[in-house]
């Protein structure tokens, strides 16, 4: 009875494993797919992207992270590709467009072993070891030290990031805004260092001008007016008070019934209303300031006895706006006006004025003694141009944050990927192991064609000079990616922080390794009728 049943056992497990090899083989497709979406983006001879979002509105860039953002995919493993994208860009910032190309050709790599009946756990484990080597040889071999207080070599690291991107036109400019902006929010405190870009380095996006009006402001700028029309607009050294609570009298939360018996319990509770007022505002005048930020209101009468007082109020503040203020000029934000002292009052801000910039009114705390929050202030021509400069300032910040945090370098131009590829050809392990050396080869083959070079004699001329290296030194032969000749890195200043190219590798062969591991994809969505057989390419097909 069993003898009959036996070899339908064997059956299944043999179909099993023909449609997992399927799966997967679909998976590689589908990653290889996003690869070649993004693959021209790469160097400074990228081509652009031009997205329509749902809006209707227009994204052009060529950032692999804002292109994938806008692309809409049903594929699962589609999905977890344009996901690291998203990962790279969060943890360094930069780096996006080359982890997806990586990825890409990582499992592009491993197609035919899979052809050839290897089980994906033993390339899984080949994968594994060489990133292992990856990652020991760049953190010692092909990576130098950096000073991070030879200014020049760090603009050259940020030059080589911006030189990419549509701002490498203006690329001194937007070296020097990363690098001062970085230098701002760096703040070391206890043997901790801290670069917080994202809350202290704000981007004011105003269209109109030219690309070249951009700067840091050494203070803060916010999109506001005064609150009465006579408040001074222009104060110098001003004494400035932050606060969170609302300068009007509070109101019940919900629906507030009061009886009235006679008419003077009327006026008696205006005039309540209007001693609570004041008696805030005597609180705030008591420590003679000459500003006052709000994050709530301000009411009629409390502009009045502010007023009167020579004291300007700005009221409805952000409070990440608030947090950067009391950054820059040194003030303690404060809940409760009775709590006010003399030091929650920031004095380290040189200049307070309120300017015009096109059709709205700007307020600027400026010439700050230290400040630790700045605002970067970019013009452009058109909303679609201050995007894309945005997204490549955000870049360049990034990239000047690695280089604080982790001051180590690996040559640019494809160089490092050359080297790190003959490391592992050196091994002389067979296999999938080998295949990864291959992928590496990605980028400079990439930089190649970009630019129109002739690919398969850049690259075997690239392969040469690095094979013949012999000295101790890093070989920092790789593809000029303007003209696709052949460079030594170390004349033409190309270089790159360690930190990024380390995510870019853990992240694309980690990336492949899981979408390898897959050998079956279900849909989650309910069967509309019937037992239905599982049919794993047609669950992906249709899997939101």
């Amino acid at each position: 009875m069993f003898g009959g049943q036996q070899p339908i056992l064997v059956l299944s497990q043999n179909t099993k494993r023909e449609s997992g090899r399927k799966v997967q083989l679909e998976n590689i497709q589908a990653g290889k797919a996003i690869a070649d979406v993004i693959r021209t983006c790469l160097g400074p001879q990228a081509m652009l992207k031009m997205l329509m979002d749902p809006m209707g509105g227009i994204v052009m860039t060529n950032d692999g992270n804002a292109i994938l953002r806008e692309i809409t995919v049903q594929h699962p493993a589609a999905k977890s590709m344009i996901e690291i994208a998203r990962t790279q860009d969060e943890e360094v910032g930069d780096g996006t467009t080359s982890v997806i190309v990586l990825a890409g050709e990582m499992l592009a790599a491993a197609e035919p072993f899979l052809q050839q009946q290897i089980h994906p756990t033993v390339i899984i484990r080949a994968y594994r070891e060489a990133l292992e080597d990856i990652v020991g040889h760049l953190q010692s071999q092909l990576s130098i030290q950096l000073d991070v207080k030879d200014k020049a070599k760090m603009a050259d690291v940020v030059k080589a990031c911006v030189g990419t991107k549509f701002i490498g036109k203006w690329s001194d400019l937007a070296v020097k805004i990363a690098l001062d902006a970085v230098e701002t929010v760096t703040l070391s405190e206890n043997g901790r260092l801290e670069v917080d870009i994202k809350r202290y380095a704000k981007v004011e996006k105003i269209p109109g001008g030219a690309i070249e009006e951009s700067c840091v402001l050494k203070g803060v700028m916010i999109n506001k007016d005064v609150t009465h029309p006579k408040m001074r607009r222009l104060i110098e050294n001003p004494r400035i008070v932050l606060l969170d609570c609302s300068l009007e009298y509070k109101k019940g939360e919900s629906q507030t019934n009061v009886e009235i018996i006679g008419e003077q319990d009327f006026t008696r509770m205006l005039q309540i209303e209007e001693e609570f007022v004041q008696r805030i505002c005597a609180d705030i005048i008591a420590v003679k300031p000459d500003l006052v930020f709000t994050e709530k209101g301000v009411s009629d009468l409390a502009q009045h006895y502010l007023l009167k007082a020579g004291i300007t109020a700005i009221r409805r503040l952000r409070k990440t706006d608030n947090l950067r203020i009391a950054r820059a000029c040194g003030a303690t934000i404060v809940n409760r006006t009775e709590e006010l002292t003399e030091k929650d009052v920031g004095t380290g801000a040189g200049l307070f004025e309120v300017k015009k910039i096109g059709d709205e009114y700007f307020t600027f705390v400026t010439e700050c003694k230290e400040p630790k929050a700045c605002t970067i202030l970019l013009r452009g021509a058109s909303k679609d141009i201050l995007n894309e400069t945005e997204r490549n300032l955000q870049d360049a910040l990034h990239v000047a944050r690695n280089l604080v945090l982790e001051p180590r370098l690996v040559a640019g131009g494809g160089a490092v990927e050359m080297a790190a590829s003959q490391l592992l050809t050196r091994k002389q392990v067979k296999g999938p192991y080998t295949a990864v050396a291959h992928a590496l080869e990605i980028i400079p083959r990439t930089l190649a064609q970009n630019c129109g070079a002739n690919t398969i004699r850049a690259l075997t001329a690239l392969r040469a000079k690095h094979a013949s290296h012999t000295g101790d030194g890093v070989c920092a032969w790789g593809i000029d990616g303007e003209s696709g000749e052949i460079v030594d890195m170390n004349v033409k200043n190309i270089w790159e922080p360690l930190a990024v190219k380390l995510q870019t590798y853990k992240t694309a062969v980690e990336t492949a390794i899981l979408l390898l591991r897959i050998d079956d994809i279900v849909s989650g969505s309910k069967k509309r009728g019937g037992n239905e057989p599982t049919n794993p390419a047609a669950m992906a097909q249709g899997m939101e």
